[in-house]
Formats: structure tokens, sequence, C-alpha cells
């Protein structure tokens, strides 16, 4: 419970950060509109992260529309939309919601919620054949024959597309140039649908065309290598029949004819395309890299590259142009530069990474170090003496002796004795010879007992039943304001710790208790000696001739003297007897301090545990002092809250509050509440503001002023940050024995480019580098972001076309029926 909750605190406001760093940014725009088409119900878990990512970085994104060729009776899941719905609000599971560890991976997601409201609208639904109940032996070829056996479904394309149209052209104030659309294209090469490709994008084109002069329309063919663990055989059969069918529409002499054009009166018209490819660029982007590895994001990584790449072919470029070594990206560079020396076309992959402040990590520590700050003040140990503790808790002798004599009735009041009510009046011939006890017993029987414990005794036994240690105690060691910062259950539980030690308060308690045990049983003794004394060597006025007067003076002396001393026992009796309860008092308090210390330690273990937790999954140089930096930090800030609002300020009522009123209350609502000190009082402070590379400077060198060598300088610490980036940024498609005919490759930054990390990036292998270096400059502060786009290479080159092929040709022989045309029609297999 103690993680789940600091996890999800350090999440929200690494979100909320993203949001407000991504508000302080001056976003990119791009120059002319862009439409994203998802076609087969495996895209609906990229709809929501592309159109996020282009929502949080491109500044006109508000007009980028979308739409998601579905198949009949397909529902989105969590969406609550209608299959029919022409606004659908969201598409598929959101793919994100979570967030990869943090470094060069954190790029953590603004929540579904937070975009909801911007998606409704942005996404139409484009209806094609029910895909559901068919036999997967058929399927594809099914599909593509019903589609062509049924207008309607054309019919309703058009319309939705018509609309489609009609909305973008709201938008056009948001453009430089509504001459051209950026057409963007996204399929899993193992959805079924997508047999429809070369009709979907047609139609798309064609009426597009109508309101633009060009649509430039690119593939992105998504591969999912790490879902095939059930399916694979088929799945890599289907995979395989697209491929084949994509190297067909990739062609140089690609035609294609046919009545896709529907009017309202159902009229067709027919649509021609070619000989050409059908595609400007096709991207193959997988979720394993070509390392063969898997990265941390997966498929996620390419949701940011699609939208990263529709970024840069349509960025609005700076009015000052690009230096030489820094041009912008040329699309006919990078089509001609991935085309072979025979002049096949190529295809293209990229890989993303990006660098930002690690805000989950930064959280976590924050939330650590003002625990252990508070546990740190608490725990400090205390100046008062010995003696000093013991009067501070009313324990000093002459503290106790005072408690005891208010549970007494006043001394006086024995005196008052003298008025009871003898059983006779013996001469003092009668009692001279007699002991005290027995002339007592005479005079007045039980009498004087009696009325002493109903008049003394009892009333001492209720007052001391009804005392209270720990309810008199309370007051002073709740201390809210800090009233008494020398006194806290840290100290208390190490003051009343059963040990012989001066500075236990049990310990000196039980030494005085131990006096008391000595003195009664002395005043027994005296007691006893006295009673047992005969009266005529007692001390009292003896008055000739007036024997009623010598018994007077007698009883009075019988009362005062030896009552007075049974008053006395009593004192000392009723002072130990609450020196008891006091005793208990304190193990009692003992026992709830030791508690609530070791719930303190256990909670400081915990966020201590998290925090380190979530810096081992950051990478080393993005996790590089954060513990020791937002150590100082956080001190460096409750100082300046000490300064204004006094010593041991947190643990005031503005702040925490009572903590052992917390944690009597639970360890999860002391953590509530650190939650809601540290996100209102330490994480709005002005050092958590700085930029992401300020940041990252000052905290790499936060060891310096203990001379640690380890300490990075700024080049060094650029020039790992630069190779993580690269590293990072690893090609997502795999490739076999790579045998392409030309490897191009193109890297684009995104960032400041007038940034001191920037400027090292941008001039690092200056000299060596045999790649095309550009960037997409952005005037930000959130963080730094890579792109790296590399082609040249066919579909045969991948390892998932080689490894397909053998599922491929087995399926074809045991019957499946892949594709929709005649297989004579389709190229060869490589």
């Amino acid at each position: 419970m103690i993680r789940s909750l600091a996890m999800h605190y350090a999440a929200e406001y690494a979100a909320r950060e993203d949001r407000l760093q991504d508000q302080g940014d001056r976003r990119s725009s791009i120059h002319y509109p862009a439409l994203f088409l998802f076609v087969g119900e495996k895209t609906a878990p990229a709809i929501r992260p592309v159109l996020d990512s282009c929502r949080r970085k491109w500044d006109n994104a508000g007009g980028v529309l979308a739409v998601h060729a579905v198949p009949e009776g397909w529902e989105a899941e969590e969406s609550g939309g209608r299959k029919d719905d022409a606004s659908f609000a969201g598409a598929g599971k959101p793919a994100y919601g979570g967030t990869a560890p943090g470094g060069v991976h954190d790029r953590s997601w603004v929540p579904a919620s937070a975009v909801t409201d911007w998606l409704s609208g942005q996404v139409r639904t484009m209806i094609l054949p029910r895909s559901e109940g068919r036999d997967p032996r058929t399927l594809r070829r099914d599909l593509y024959r019903e589609f062509h056996g049924e207008q309607r479904y054309l019919a309703e394309m058009n319309t939705v597309l018509r609309r489609l149209t009609d909305g973008i052209a709201d938008y056009g104030r948001l453009y430089s140039s509504f001459d051209v659309i950026h057409l963007s294209i996204i399929t899993r090469v193992d959805d079924p649908l997508n047999v429809l490709l070369p009709e979907i994008t047609l139609l798309t084109r064609a009426v597009l065309g109508q309101s633009f002069k060009s649509v430039q329309t690119d593939l992105f063919a998504l591969i999912s290598e790490r879902e095939q663990a059930e399916s694979f055989g088929l799945s890599s059969s289907v995979g395989l029949a697209f491929l084949r069918e994509l190297e067909g529409m990739q062609a140089p002499d690609y035609e294609y004819t046919a009545p896709l054009l529907v009017t309202e009166d159902g009229l067709s018209i027919p649509v021609s395309h070619g000989p050409s490819p059908l595609f400007d660029l096709v991207y193959v982007l997988s979720d394993k890299n070509e390392h063969g590895t898997s990265p941390a994001g997966g498929m996620e990584d390419n949701y940011e590259i699609i939208s990263h790449i529709s970024l840069l072919k349509n960025v609005m470029r700076p009015s000052g142009g690009f230096g030489p070594e820094q041009a912008g990206y040329n699309n006919m560079a990078f089509k001609s530069g991935i085309r072979g020396s025979t002049g096949r076309q190529g295809y293209a992959s990229a890989g993303f990474s990006g660098v930002k402040r690690p805000n989950r990590q930064i959280a976590l520590a924050v939330l650590y170090s003002t625990f252990r700050r508070i546990r740190e003040d608490m725990s400090r140990e205390s100046r008062l003496s010995p003696r000093e503790r013991l009067e501070l808790l009313g324990l000093s002798p002459d503290s106790l002796r005072e408690l005891a004599r208010r549970l007494l009735p006043d001394k006086e009041g024995i005196l008052e004795m003298t008025g009871l009510m003898s059983h006779g009046r013996p001469s003092y011939h009668e009692l001279r010879r007699l002991s005290l006890r027995e002339a007592e017993e005479l005079i007045f029987g039980g009498g004087g007992e009696a009325y002493f414990q109903s008049n003394f005794a009892s009333p001492a036994a209720k007052r001391l039943e009804a005392a209270d240690p720990l309810r008199e105690w309370a007051p002073l060691l709740a201390s809210p304001d800090g009233a008494n910062p020398g006194i806290t259950f840290f100290q208390l539980a190490e003051w009343t710790a059963d040990r012989d030690d001066a500075g236990s308060v049990l310990h000196g308690l039980r030494q005085h208790m131990a006096g008391l045990r000595a003195a009664i049983v002395s005043s027994r003794e005296e007691l006893e000696l006295l009673y047992g004394d005969s009266v005529d060597r007692l001390p009292f006025q003896r008055v000739p001739l007036m024997d009623k007067r010598t018994v007077r003076n007698f009883i009075h002396y019988l009362f005062a003297e030896g009552y007075g001393a049974k008053y006395e026992l009593l004192l000392l009796e009723s002072e130990l007897a609450l020196c008891a309860r006091l005793e208990a008092g304190l193990e009692s308090l003992h026992s709830a301090s030791v508690q609530r210390v070791k719930t303190m330690e256990r909670l400081e273990e915990e966020l201590k545990a998290a925090a380190l937790d979530s810096i081992g999954r950051a990478e080393s140089d993005i996790g590089r002092n954060i513990m020791e930096y937002y150590r100082i930090v956080t001190d460096e800030v409750i100082g300046e809250i000490e300064a204004r609002r006094g010593l041991g300020a947190l643990v005031s009522e503005r702040y925490m509050g009572s903590m052992p009123d917390l944690l009597d209350q639970g360890i999860v609502t002391v953590l509530e509440r650190l939650i809601e000190v540290c996100g209102r009082e330490i994480l709005t402070a002005e050092p958590f503001a700085l930029s992401f590379e300020e940041e990252l400077l000052r905290r790499a060198n936060v060891a310096a002023a203990y001379d640690n060598r380890e300490v990075l300088s700024k080049e060094e610490l650029f020039r790992r940050l630069y190779r993580s980036l690269e590293e990072e940024a690893a090609i997502h498609v795999r490739l076999f024995e790579y045998t392409q005919e030309h490897r191009h490759e193109e890297k684009y930054f995104f960032g400041d480019s007038g940034s001191e990390f920037m400027r090292y990036a941008l001039s690092a292998d200056e000299k060596t580098r045999i790649y095309r270096l550009g960037y997409v400059h952005e005037l930000r502060r959130s963080g730094v972001e890579k792109l790296n786009l590399m082609g040249g290479f066919h579909l045969e080159d991948l390892l998932y076309y080689r490894n397909g092929r053998i599922y491929y040709e087995t399926y074809l022989q045991n019957g499946y029926e892949l594709h929709g045309v005649d297989e004579e029609s389709l190229p060869a297999l490589r």
C-alpha cells in the first residue's frame, strides 16, 4: 500500500510537470494539414498515443484529424462509443496510462482522461466488412470479396471521407498553406483488414485530392513480434501475405483502377493510379530493434516515431533557415538516399529516444528526503539533563510529593477528630498504664480508625484511581507548534526505556520509589513503636488535680501525633501508589513511543526503497546523484520554511500537524499528509522549476563540494548523454544479415538549438560523421529528443520476412487463402 501510494503520487507529479513544462515550451507548428488513417482493429492502441503526442508537440495540432477503419460490429474497448459513431472519441485500449522507466525512456504519457475531451470529435470511424466469426482459413479473401461485392461499404466510406474533408477545411486558419495535405496511414502487418489497403488508400487520396492540390501519402507498417506466442504461425502468414502485397504496391510499375468514388445516387466513378509506387515512403517499425532486443517502450516508442516523423516532414520552417551542417529534412533527398544503385526503391525505419528531467524519481527522492528530515529533527538528541527530564514530566521528588499531597485532604482535618464521640471518659489513672493503642481503644473503640479511613484514606484512594498520567502528559507531549522541541516520542522512547541509566526517567522514578518503600517501612516501625509505648511515657502536658484536662491533652496528643504519623504514612503510601501508576504510564508511553518510532522507521525505509528502485531503473547519467542532490535541495527549502515559520515548522498544524495523532491513525494517513505537504510546499519551490539541462548539470556536480572524484565534467556528461541518446534511438526493425544495397542514415534532434547540450550534440563527430544531421528547433525547457532515420533495405531483408515465409508457404500449401487477389498477380517471394 505504501509503495503503490508513493508511486501513484510520483506518477501524478510527473504527468503534471510534463504538462507544465510542455506549456512552457514554444511548440512547433506544422505547415500543411495532416490526417492519420488507422487501418484495422489492431491499430486501436496506437490512436490515442499518436494523437496525444501531436497535441503535446504541435502548436496547431487542434486541427489534426484521424480516421479509424474497423470491421463492422467492432466496438472500442473502454471507449463507450458505438460501432457506427461517426464522432468516435477514442479507440481501443489506451496504450498508455503508465510510464516507461525514467531517463532516456522517461516519456510519461498524459493520463487518458486528460485528453479525452480533446480526442472527442478528432477521430472518425470508417466501417468495413465484419471479420468476427469468419473462417480464419479464408478470412482475408472473404473480406476482400465482400467489400467488392457490396457497394454500401464504399458509399459509407465516401460519406465519412467527404465529411472529414469538410472538417479539415474548418481548421484552415491553423495552417500556412492548404495546397498539400500529409496523409499518414498506419496498419499492423498481421491485421486482416489491410487486404483492402489499396482501395482505402486510393479512395481517401481521391476524396482529399478534390480539396488539395497534392496528397503526400506515407505508410507506417507496424510489426509486433512479441504478440505471436500463441498464434505465431497464422499471424506470421497473414503478415507475410501483406508484405508480399505491399511489395507489389511499391513497385514502380504498380497500376490500379477501381470504381471507388460513389455519389449520393449510387453512381460509381473509377479511380486510377499509376504506374508508380502507391506510397511516397513506407516505414517498417517493429517492437524489436536492430540489435534484436525489445526496447523498454515497446510498441509505444513506434507511436512516438510516427508523430515525430510526421512533424519532421511537415514542420514550419524558421525564417532564418538552417546552417549547412544542420540542414532540415528534405524528403526528395531522403528518398534518393534510400534508392539503391539498381534504382529499386528501399524501405525506411526509425528509432527514437528522449531525455528529460526524471520527474518520477525526483518526486520520490523529495518525498523520502522530506520525511527523513522530519525524522532526523524529531530524533535529535535532547539537551535536557536527567533532572530536567524528570521535572518536565513532573517526576522530580518535589513534584511527586506535591502531587501526593493533592490526593489527601488537608492535614488540619485531623484536629477535627478531637470531637469524635467517646465510649466513655476514663480517668488518667486508668489510662496511664495502658499503651497508646490500648488507650485509644478504651476511649474511642474503632471510631478513630474508621473516621481516618472514611475522611482521609478513602478520598485519597478515589483521587488516586482517577489519576491518569497519560492524560496529564498529553498537552505537554503534543506540542504542535514546537513549544517543546526537545521532546518527541523518539526522546520518550529513549527516556522511558527499562534500563539502569541516569538518562532514563523510568530508572529515576524507580529509584524514588525504592526510597519511598524504605521510608514507608521506617514510618511503620516508628508508628508501631509509638502505639506500643505506655501513656505515662508519652510527652503530653499533665495538669495536676485536673484529671479531665489531662485526659483531654492526651486525646489531642493522640490525634496530633498518632494520627499525624498515620497521615504522613498515608502520604508516603499514596505517593508510592501514584508512582506505581506513573510507572505503568511510562511503560505504556514507552510501548506507544517505540511503536511510533518503528512506524516512522518503516515508512522511511519504504520511501527510500521506492526512490532507489525508481532511480535504479533510470539510465545511469539521468539518475546520477538524484538522492544526494535532492537531499540538499529539500533541506534548503525546509530551511527557508523554518526561517519564516520557526524551527520545527514541518510538524506544526500548517504542515504535518501532530505526528503522534497521524501515526495513531495509521501509516497511510502519515504518507497522505506527507504527500500533500511535499506537493504544496516543497515541489513548488524555485529549485524545482529548472530546465532539464540546468537541473542535470547542477545534479551531476552536486558532489563536487565533497571532493568526489567521480563527478562528471560538463563535457563528459554531455558526451555520455549524446551516446545514450544514440544507443536508445536504435532502429526499430530487425534485418537478416543486413543485405540492403545502401544504408542511408539521417539523424535529427528536437530541442533548443541554442542550449549548451544541443550545441555540443550538433558539433559532436562533426568531422567523422557519415550521416546527415539536422534538427527541429524548439524553444523548450522540458528536454531533448532524437529521431534516427534509416532506409535502403528491402522487405526480404527483414528477419520477420525470412522467418514468416516458412509459415506462409506452409499455410498456402494447406489450403489457406491469404490474399484477395490472385496469387499469380503478386510479386514472387524473394
